[in-house]
C-alpha cells in the first residue's frame, strides 16, 4: 500500500507538473509571439510620420522656391538678387534631397527605401515635372552667378517654366501625401485588428487551458484526495473488522465466479497462449462454432475456421499482436461452412509474473457486415449507372458536333458553292460586244456577289468569331447579339452593367460564348421570343451573365434528365460546359412568362 501510495503521489505530481508547464509555456509563447508581431509592425510604422512630414514639406519647399524665383524677377538690386539666389540655392538643395530620399530612402532623414506601387507610380508621374522645375532653378542660379551678372530678362523663360509647372507639382504631391497618410492609417487599422486578434487568441488559450488543463486537474486532484480518504477509511475498517474482510473476500470470489460465468454466457470470450493454443474458451464461443473440447495443442485458428487461408490469416494476426494487441474484423467459418464476421480485440495480459497470455474478446457482426457489403454493392451499381449516363451525354455531344460540322459543310456546298458556280457561269457568258446585256449581267453579278458575301458571313459566324480571340468575351457577345438581331429580325440587346472588360482564359471565354449562343438560339428557335436581353455584371471574383427572353417558357423539370427522352440536350451541353469551367448554371422558366438563364463564372487572377 505504501509503495502504491508513493507511486500514485509521484504520478499525480508528474502529471500536474507537465500540465502546468504546458499551460505556462503556451501563455509565454503566445505573449512572445504577440510582442514579436506588434514590435515588427511598430518598427515598420516608425518612419511613417517622418515620411508624411517630409512629403508635406516638399509642397512648402516648392511654393517657397517658386515664390523666391518670382520675387527674383522683380528685384533690380544686385545684392538683393544674390541673397535671393542663395536662398533659392539652399531651398533647391533641400528640396532635391528630400525628393530623392522619398523615393530611394535616406538613413539620415529616417526615410525607408521602399514605397508602395501606387506611390512609386505617382513619383514616376511627378519626376518629369520635378526635373523641369529643378533644371529651370539651376539655370537661374547659374545666370545670376554669371560674371558679369545677366539682366532679369535673361532668365524670364526659366521663371515661366517654374510658374507653369509649380501648380501641377503641388497637385501630384498632394496625392502622394494623401496616399502616404492613407497607407499609414491602414497600418494602424491593421495593428488594431492584430491586437484584437491576439487578445481574442490569448483569451481562447486561457479558456482552453481552464477547460482542458486547470479544471480537469482540479477534478483529478479532488478525485485523488477522495480516493485517498476512502482508502484510509477502508484500511481502518479492514484493520478493525478482519472477519468482515474474510467474508468480503469470499463474496468477491463468488462475484468473480459469477462474472466469469456471465462472460462465458454473454461474450465471445477466450484465452490463448502467445503461440495461439487455447487455454480457455467461453461457452458462447463454443456454441457458435460448435466446439466441444480442447487441449493444450488445440490452435485457436482451427476453432473459428475450417479453411486454411482464414486460419493462416488469424495465425498471422496473433503472431503480430503478441505485445501490442490488435483490434479489427476477422472472417470465420463454422464446421457447417457458415460464414461469420467477428469484430475481435486481442489484448496481451499476464496472469502471473512468469507467464503471458492473450485475451480475446469478440462480437458477432455478421448482419452488420452483410449490410455494409450490400451498401458497397449498391454504391458500385450507382457509380456504374452514372458512368453509363455520362457515356450517353458524351456520345450525344459528339453526335451534335458531327451534325454541326455536316450542317456547315452542307451550307458551304449547297449555298456558297452553288452561288460561286453561278457566278462563274455568268462571268463566262458575258459578251463584251453586247453592252446592254453585259450591264444587266453585271448588275446580276453584283447581287449574286452580295449574296455570296452574306452566305460566307453567315457560315463563318457560326464558327469561333475573331473578336473572341482578339478582343475577348464582351466584344464577341456584342457582335453575336448584333449579328443575330440582323439575321433573325429579333430585338436582341447586350447590356454591360458594370463595364466588364477583363480577358479570361481562352477556354473559359469560348465556353461562355457557346453557352450564351446556345441560350439565345434556344430562345429564338423554341420560345418564339421577340425580345432577348443579355446582361453582364461582375464583382472581384464572379462574372454573372443573365439571358432573359419574353418567350412562351417551359417546365424545366421535364428536361432535367437526358435519358428520359424529353429532349434537354441543349441544357445538358450548357451544364457540362459551365461545369468544365467551374461555374454555376441556373434556369428559371414558367409557361407564357419567359425564361431566365443565369451563369456565374469565377474570375481567376
Amino acid at each position: 500500500m505504501t509503495n502504491n501510495g508513493n507511486s500514485l503521489d509521484q504520478r499525480t505530481f508528474d502529471k500536474l507538473s507537465r500540465l502546468y508547464i504546458i499551460a505556462l509555456s503556451t501563455i509565454a509563447l503566445s505573449v512572445i509571439i504577440s510582442q514579436i508581431l506588434i514590435r515588427k509592425h511598430l518598427n515598420a510604422q516608425q518612419s511613417d510620420s517622418t515620411v508624411i512630414n517630409v512629403a508635406g514639406r516638399q509642397r512648402m519647399l516648392s511654393q517657397k522656391l517658386t515664390k523666391d524665383i518670382v520675387t527674383l524677377s522683380t528685384e533690380q538690386e544686385l545684392e538683393e538678387r544674390i541673397l535671393l539666389k542663395d536662398k533659392i540655392k539652399a531651398t533647391l538643395k533641400l528640396w532635391e534631397t528630400s525628393h530623392f530620399a522619398l523615393q530611394e530612402g535616406n538613413d539620415s532623414l529616417g526615410l525607408p527605401r521602399e514605397n508602395s506601387d501606387i506611390i512609386s507610380n505617382k513619383f514616376q508621374k511627378l519626376n518629369p515635372i520635378f526635373n523641369i522645375i529643378s533644371s529651370a532653378a539651376k539655370t537661374i542660379i547659374e545666370d545670376i552667378e554669371n560674371v558679369p551678372p545677366l539682366p532679369n530678362s535673361a532668365f524670364s523663360e526659366d521663371i515661366k517654366k517654374v510658374r507653369q509647372n509649380e501648380g501641377e507639382f503641388l497637385s501630384v504631391m498632394d496625392e502622394i501625401v494623401n496616399q502616404y497618410d492613407l497607407e499609414a492609417n491602414e497600418k494602424v487599422s491593421w495593428l488594431r485588428s492584430l491586437e484584437m486578434l491576439l487578445t481574442i487568441l490569448t483569451l481562447i488559450i486561457l479558456l482552453a487551458e481552464f477547460l482542458f488543463i486547470f479544471w480537469p486537474t482540479a477534478k483529478s486532484v479532488r478525485a485523488t484526495l477522495t480516493e485517498l480518504l476512502l482508502a484510509e477509511q477502508r484500511a481502518k475498517k479492514m484493520a478493525i473488522d478482519a472477519d468482515e474482510f474474510s467474508a468480503a473476500k469470499e463474496k468477491s470470489m463468488r462475484e468473480l465466479r459469477a462474472l466469469n460465468h456471465a462472460m462465458d454466457e454473454t461474450l465471445l470470450f477466450a484465452r490463448i497462449t502467445q503461440n495461439g493454443h487455447v487455454v480457455h474458451i467461453g461457452k458462447r464461443f463454443s456454441r457458435l462454432f460448435k466446439f466441444s473440447g480442447f487441449n493444450v495443442t488445440t490452435n485457436f485458428s482451427e476453432v473459428i475456421s475450417v479453411h486454411e487461408k482464414e486460419q493462416l490469416v488469424i495465425e498471422q494476426i496473433i503472431s503480430k499482436s503478441k505485445k501490442t494487441g490488435w483490434q479489427g474484423e476477422v472472417k470465420a467459418t463454422t464446421k457447417d461452412h457458415e460464414v461469420i464476421w467477428l469484430e475481435m480485440s486481442i489484448i496481451p495480459f499476464s496472469p502471473t509474473d512468469d507467464r503471458s497470455e492473450l485475451l480475446i474478446i469478440a462480437s458477432d457482426i455478421t448482419s452488420r457486415k452483410a449490410a455494409q457489403l450490400e451498401i458497397e454493392r449498391l454504391t458500385k451499381e450507382s457509380f456504374e449507372e452514372k458512368m453509363d449516363q455520362q457515356k450517353i451525354i458524351s456520345s450525344k455531344i459528339i453526335e451534335n458536333q458531327e451534325k454541326e460540322q455536316n450542317r456547315i459543310a452542307k451550307d458551304v456546298h449547297d449555298g456558297i458553292g452553288q452561288m460561286l458556280t453561278g457566278l462563274k457561269y455568268n462571268l463566262e457568258s458575258i459578251d463584251i460586244s453586247d453592252i446592254e446585256k453585259t450591264a444587266s449581267k453585271i448588275e446580276h453579278l453584283k447581287e449574286l456577289t452580295t449574296n455570296i458575301i452574306k452566305g460566307v458571313r453567315t457560315a463563318t459566324f457560326n464558327l469561333t468569331p475573331p473578336e473572341l480571340t482578339d478582343h475577348g468575351i464582351v466584344p464577341a457577345l456584342n457582335k453575336l447579339t448584333r449579328e443575330l438581331a440582323k439575321l433573325t429580325g429579333k430585338h436582341i440587346v447586350l447590356f454591360n452593367k458594370t463595364e466588364f472588360n477583363l480577358r479570361l482564359d481562352s477556354l473559359v471565354e469560348i465556353n461562355i460564348y457557346r453557352i450564351v449562343q446556345e441560350a439565345i438560339n434556344n430562345a429564338i428557335k423554341y420560345a418564339n421570343s421577340t425580345h432577348i436581353l443579355v446582361s453582364l455584371s461582375h464583382s472581384e471574383s464572379i462574372l454573372s451573365i443573365v439571358i432573359d427572353d419574353n418567350g412562351k417558357g417551359f417546365d424545366p423539370s421535364k428536361v432535367k434528365k437526358v435519358k428520359e427522352g424529353d429532349g434537354g440536350m441543349g441544357m445538358t451541353f450548357m451544364r457540362e460546359r459551365i461545369k468544365y469551367i467551374e461555374g454555376r448554371f441556373f434556369i428559371h422558366s414558367e409557361q407564357d412568362k419567359g425564361t431566365r438563364v443565369t451563369l456565374n463564372i469565377p474570375i481567376k487572377e
